[in-house]
């Protein structure tokens, strides 16, 4: 009986300890240091702080459910540092989030004292980390002795001016200059002779202090606003960097064309190709950026830029502010050589840009005008004739589902083709041309231009066959009108969105 007895309690001991230890691994897989904020207690929460980082978001959305391990992470490191990371589920407290204007989800704002203002930085980890220290620092911090060294190593890129007390003409300059980069870099400023004499520098200079290349560039001499954002232009990028959705939008900004080597990134020989274009990045710095860019992961962008065929490596520069492609023929080879002679040839405007272009219909004897990228600037400089066309894409539901009004909505003009053009335009086959000025950026797209304008607007109404035939009879200049006994036999089109777009368009940069 005592055996039985000891044997009971030794049983029971062991579930007990067995019940603590899943309950304490339970308890610290659910602790986390991002706040969850409520209507409740929202204001309480963020109005006292002087810095926190809130994100809106929904339980089911896809890019939410991958920040959050990125934002956890982050609220960690960034509690060392006294700022809080906190988020709100906006599919239970709908008031909360309507009331800060959430559309999107995730939606991430600053708030300082429970003032907002839009988050600027990416979604990574280190992205959010660099972006709430930089918020938490005054826009230029004063340097000494004891934290010279140590903030020069704070972020990838640091910036640094080494001025005399009394010279407030350059403080001024560099004070304002860095007020409008805050959220792109950190900046110092010293005139503590030990410091400048440790930075080997005669003042006025500045120094850029970097993780990559060279580590550290020099400006010495007055400051402009014109000279330091060309200094910065010049060195905060690396001579040749990977690039993905987080840091695009910096290439984008820099205003320059963006050559990308398309390389797979498990590819053993990746490195040596990568480094083998370097000497020729080097030679137009400050001219063109240079990336590199995993081309497993990102077929579809070297699609957008007519490198059709699977084949690694590929190279290709895009002018991203002109929407221009000079993709270089996938059978010519990625070596310095051959990318040297195309990049000379492309800055001294040899090389013509690529449009793809399905061929030009040989007849337009149906009631909606085909348009293609070689036929379209010819056509739409007709001034004569109001022109409604749709940029659609193949795969686009939404363009599926408009497709049978839109041939209805052409037959109901068919008799009047001499006044407006009912067209359409695919826009996954044919590329828009620059010229344009038109920018497709979801599914359908349906523009609209004037006689005798080179203007084109949104249409922006439902996708009714009614409501489109309102829309050109009510925008017309030459007074058209549908035909009423033309076919109508169409569902209405409810108004969809670029969901689909940016499902199909996973692997858009």
């Amino acid at each position: 009986m005592q055996t039985l007895l000891y044997k009971t309690s030794q049983n029971m001991k062991t579930s007990i300890f067995s019940s603590l230890v899943l309950s304490l691994l339970a308890s610290t897989a659910l602790a986390s240091d991002v706040l969850d904020l409520s209507k409740s207690n929202f204001a309480k929460n963020v109005g006292p702080e002087a810095l926190m980082l809130v994100e809106f978001f929904a339980p089911w959305c896809g890019h939410c459910k991958a920040l959050a391990p990125q934002y956890e992470e982050a609220a960690t490191i960034l509690k060392t540092s006294g700022v809080k990371l906190a988020k709100v589920d906006c599919t239970a407290e709908t008031e909360l989030c309507s009331t800060h204007g959430v559309s999107g989800y995730p939606t991430l704002k600053v708030f300082r004292f429970g003032e907002a203002a839009e988050y600027g930085g990416s979604r990574k980890t280190d992205g959010i980390v660099s972006y709430m220290k930089k918020q938490a620092l005054p826009a230029v911090s004063e340097l000494t002795p004891e934290n010279h060294v140590e903030f020069q190593k704070a972020d990838k890129v640091v910036i640094i001016a080494y001025v005399e007390s009394s010279d407030s003409k350059n403080k001024d300059i560099f004070n304002s200059f860095a007020e409008q980069h805050r959220d792109d870099y950190l900046f110092g400023i010293s005139s503590d002779s030990s410091v400048i004499s440790a930075a080997d520098v005669a003042p006025p200079a500045v120094v850029l202090y970097k993780t990559f290349d060279e580590g550290r560039n020099n400006l010495v001499g007055s400051f402009t606003p014109e000279g330091l954002s060309s200094f910065v232009k010049d060195h905060a990028t690396p001579l040749l960097d990977e690039i993905s959705p987080e840091n695009f939008a910096s290439y984008a900004e820099a205003n320059l064309p963006l050559a990308y080597i398309f390389v797979e990134a498990t590819d053993p020989n990746r490195e040596a190709v990568v480094s083998a274009i370097e000497p020729v990045a080097r030679e137009h710095k400050g001219k063109i950026n240079f990336v590199w860019i995993d081309a497993a992961k990102f077929s579809d962008h070297a699609k957008s830029l007519n490198l059709p065929e699977p084949k690694w490596p590929s190279f290709a520069i895009q002018n991203i502010q002109e929407m221009l492609k000079f993709p270089l023929p996938q059978s010519e080879n990625v070596d310095a050589a051959t990318i040297g002679s195309f990049v000379t040839k492309f800055l001294a405007g040899e090389v013509k840009p690529s449009v793809k272009s399905e061929p030009i219909p040989s007849s337009q004897d149906e009631p909606v005008y085909v348009l293609v990228a070689d036929s379209f600037e010819d056509v739409t400089k007709d001034n004569k004739k109001d022109m409604l066309v749709e940029f659609y894409a193949p795969w686009c539901g939404h363009c599926k589902k408009l497709a049978p009004v839109w041939d209805n909505l052409g037959e109901k003009f068919a008799g009047s083709k001499d006044k407006v053009m009912i067209g359409k335009f695919d826009a996954h086959n044919n590329d828009v041309p620059s010229s344009s000025g038109i920018k497709v950026q979801g599914f359908p797209t349906i523009k609209f231009k004037k006689a005798g304008s080179d203007e084109w607007i949104d249409y922006e109404g439902d996708r009714s066959l009614e409501s489109f035939v309102e829309f050109v009879e009510s925008n017309s200049t030459n007074d058209v009108h549908a035909d009423e006994t033309a076919s109508s036999d169409t569902e209405q089109v409810i108004l969809g969105d670029t969901a689909e777009a940016a499902s199909h368009a996973r692997d858009e940069l």
